[in-house]
């Protein structure tokens, strides 16, 4: 038997309709911004998908374009001018960024409770003592994916292929919170295929187009394939989907999975942003 798709599109639609609730009882409108460096046509276009997911839910939006060879200093003080714009309540750097800047220093320099992204340090460190602020976009929707399924995280062995800072850490970090037994492999890792194929949730974020097979996964396992990459100008994920989905008891689709469930948890990571700013002050 085939497995279910997890279908991200229909459960984002469900978290943008709340967000949309929730914006309908504000006095003003929550604002996200989007900083990008230079000019990669997969950034705009992801940028200018999310700036329609902003209109559509009700949001202010504003995209701050640098050009490629923008210096440091000067991104920085684009991300300082937007930390204190009371219009704005949440805003996400576009990455990767040119060679010349340093990834951390510029996520360093956005304000904690701005941080859209759940990237800035603070944010990350809270979510690993079990204080979670704002949480990552894609692995907080990644753990809504999996819920989605009804299956009792707690007590589960869930294996996640790839240990980047943007997803494969807080994931296992955040099915750690759940109580699931985590084993999280990386390009160092002996006997891959072995450990997999143990895995009663297995999330795949390593950037290698259909790297995952059958022969790799447990049958009836809930499989997350975060992975996108271009294959003869076809969109595929890092598991190979019409092999693994005859084994597989759930598996989300590549398009139609993560990608939607991130930019909806983007949306409410502003709103709640919007709400730690006003405790602040």
């Amino acid at each position: 038997m085939a497995a279910k798709l997890i279908d991200g599109k229909k459960l984002a639609s469900e978290v943008l309709a709340q967000v949309k609730a929730r914006v309908k009882g504000l006095k003003c409108k929550p604002g996200l911004a989007f900083v990008m460096v230079g000019n990669n046509p997969a950034s705009e276009l992801y940028v200018g998908k999310k700036e329609q997911m902003c209109k559509e839910a009700g949001f202010y939006s504003k995209v701050v374009k640098l050009k490629e060879d923008t210096p440091e200093m000067e991104l920085i003080a684009a991300v300082e001018e937007l930390n204190n714009d009371p219009s704005i309540h949440g805003m996400i750097v576009q990455l990767p960024l040119p060679k010349h800047i340093s990834e951390a220093l510029v996520i360093d320099s956005i304000l904690p409770q701005k941080d859209a992204d759940g990237f800035n340090p603070l944010n990350v460190g809270s979510m690993f003592i079990n204080r979670n602020k704002i949480l990552p976009a894609t692995p907080k929707g990644i753990l809504r994916l999996i819920e989605s399924t009804g299956i009792e995280i707690a007590g589960k062995h869930a294996v996640v292929l790839g240990r980047s800072n943007i997803v494969g850490k807080p994931v296992a970090q955040l099915l750690l919170q759940k109580d699931a037994t985590v084993t999280v492999c990386h390009s160092k890792t002996e006997n891959i295929g072995e450990l997999t194929k143990q895995a009663d949730i297995l999330v795949v974020a390593i950037g290698k187009p259909r790297f995952v097979t059958k022969g790799m996964v447990k049958p009836g396992a809930v499989v997350i394939d975060v992975g996108t990459s271009k294959v003869y100008d076809k969109v595929v994920g890092d598991c190979d989907f019409e092999s693994v989905k005859m084994v597989a008891g759930w598996l989300t689709p590549v398009p139609g999975g993560v990608g939607p469930m991130t930019v909806a948890c983007l949306l409410e990571n502003t709103l709640e942003c919007m709400e730690m700013q006003k405790k602040i002050l």
